[in-house]
């Protein structure tokens, strides 16, 4: 279904929507879209779910978050919370993947974006890459029925902040690096890795090094080929890149890693000077060393190697997911009408695997809209769902692929110690690793700090969630 489909498909009857910018005005007022606001008559299909309310957390009963009418959540696997193994839950919770795991049963990987630790101290999780490493991941049950939390355990350790990644089809989990740090002393590390971790055990403590060592953020899967695409968070020299697996259900075997280029024009800048619905032929430039362990300060070795060929270059890509048939990345801070003017509050990318084309979805035209959109997700139902990573107030966004923007979730996380000891008003923390249960009736999303998982669940079917 492509983005000009979708509302039409959606049921929307009688007369022509109102244009996206006043749609887009009525978001920032803080007001739902309603029907009649769009010039229809009768009973009309809207994306979004109305007002947000201060909503109790089922297991504190606090008013963590603000949520439309008729969705009800609840908290579990906190910073500090006890894994299996005794140790303590690690904190910056960030990217995150959902995998059956039974009748009623839902696991999620859950990374953490911890930084260098000092020596002795060591990891979280006892399957670690380096001792120096205070990142990873950890794996979460959870009753789907009942919507209880049942435990969790770490799933790898020893990494170097690690962001977002992407689930695979075989159901394992891709945990991605935002660094290219070396960690220090004779025992120092290279990172800037991928590493898989299976979503019923723990994970390979040795990297894809043929996937690149980069900033990277998060991964993506086309199944159908089996072609792992990924985002590079490093400022306004970030690439778009496809890694093409020797053995499709083996990465670790190797392959052949390349950057997106614009057809025609060498060097593209997609950070600013684009316009809604602009869409560009593509195609690929092989990186031909995508690893250099020895270096101390690789630095954005595998992007200049791209951009020397024409590569195009991008604003801080971070999200990206498979759905739809397509692959939906998110531009940070892209924006803005020229590079003296490029600071912008965020793009949503959609890369067709099939045409070789990526379009610009969508463009924040400006903060009280979206600010500074991270991790992203695909609805069951084909909405996109945004976590904002900006400043003030942070909300979770809904998006449907015809460009309408409205908010789902708010965060108001304010402790005064109700939970291990924890004290502050954190309702400026990002959202993080939203993503659906496999029947698709349950969100999760992380708030980063101080470091909460939440499960929401209500009538979606109600808009485009």
């Amino acid at each position: 279904m492509d983005r000009r489909s979708f509302l039409k498909n959606a049921a929307i009857t009688g007369a022509a929507a109102l244009p996206l910018q006043a749609l887009m005005a009525r978001v920032a007022e803080g007001a739902p879209v309603r029907a009649e606001e769009q010039g229809g008559r009768g009973k009309r299909w809207l994306p979004d779910y109305g007002p947000l309310y201060a909503t109790k957390d089922k297991a504190t009963r606090l008013p963590l978050l603000l949520l439309p009418k008729g969705f009800e959540y609840t908290s579990f696997g906190w910073t500090g919370d006890p894994l299996v193994e005794g140790t303590l839950t690690p904190g910056a919770h960030d990217g995150m993947a959902a995998y059956a795991a039974g009748r009623n049963r839902v696991r999620l990987v859950r990374n953490h974006e911890g930084g260098a630790i000092a020596a002795p101290d060591e990891p979280f999780g006892s399957v670690a890459y380096d001792q120096q490493g205070g990142g990873g991941t950890t794996t979460i049950e959870f009753d789907t029925r009942r919507g209880r939390y049942l435990g969790a355990s770490s799933s790898i350790a020893g990494t170097l902040r690690n962001c977002a990644g992407g689930p695979t089809p075989e159901g394992s989990w891709l945990t991605c690096e935002e660094t290219t740090a070396y960690t220090s002393g004779t025992d120092g590390k290279p990172h800037g890795y991928v590493f898989e971790v299976p979503s019923d055990g723990v994970g390979d403590p040795e990297p894809i090094r043929d996937m690149g060592r980069f900033s990277h953020e998060a991964a993506a899967i086309d199944p159908r080929t089996g072609w792992v695409y990924e985002t590079e968070d490093a400022g306004d020299s970030s690439g778009f890149y496809r890694f093409v697996p020797y053995r499709r259900r083996n990465l670790g075997a190797g392959g052949q890693l390349s950057m997106l280029a614009v057809t025609g024009e060498p060097q593209r800048n997609l950070k600013w000077g684009q316009t809604q619905d602009v869409t560009y032929d593509v195609s690929w430039v092989p990186i031909l060393t995508p690893d250099d362990p020895s270096s101390m300060m690789p630095g954005d070795f595998v992007w200049s190697q791209g951009w020397v060929q024409g590569a195009a270059t991008s604003g801080r890509l971070e999200g990206c997911w498979y759905g739809r048939n397509r692959i939906y990345i998110v531009s940070t801070n892209g924006g803005g009408a020229t590079a003296a003017a490029s600071g912008g509050q965020g793009q949503i990318w959609e890369y067709n695997p099939r045409r070789e084309q990526i379009s610009l979805l969508f463009q924040s035209p400006g903060s009280e809209i979206l600010n500074a959109p991270d991790n992203i997700t695909v609805s069951p139902r084909g909405g996109l769902v945004l976590c904002e990573d900006g400043g003030g107030l942070e909300f979770v966004h809904g998006l449907t692929t015809d460009g309408v923007i409205f908010r789902f979730a708010q965060n108001n996380v304010i402790l005064n110690g109700e939970r291990n000891g924890i004290t502050g008003n954190f309702s400026g923390s990002e959202f993080a690793g939203a993503c659906y249960s496999p029947d698709g009736e349950w969100l999760f999303v992380n708030v980063q700090s101080p470091g909460i998982t939440f499960a929401i669940t209500g009538p979606w079917r109600q808009g485009a969630l």
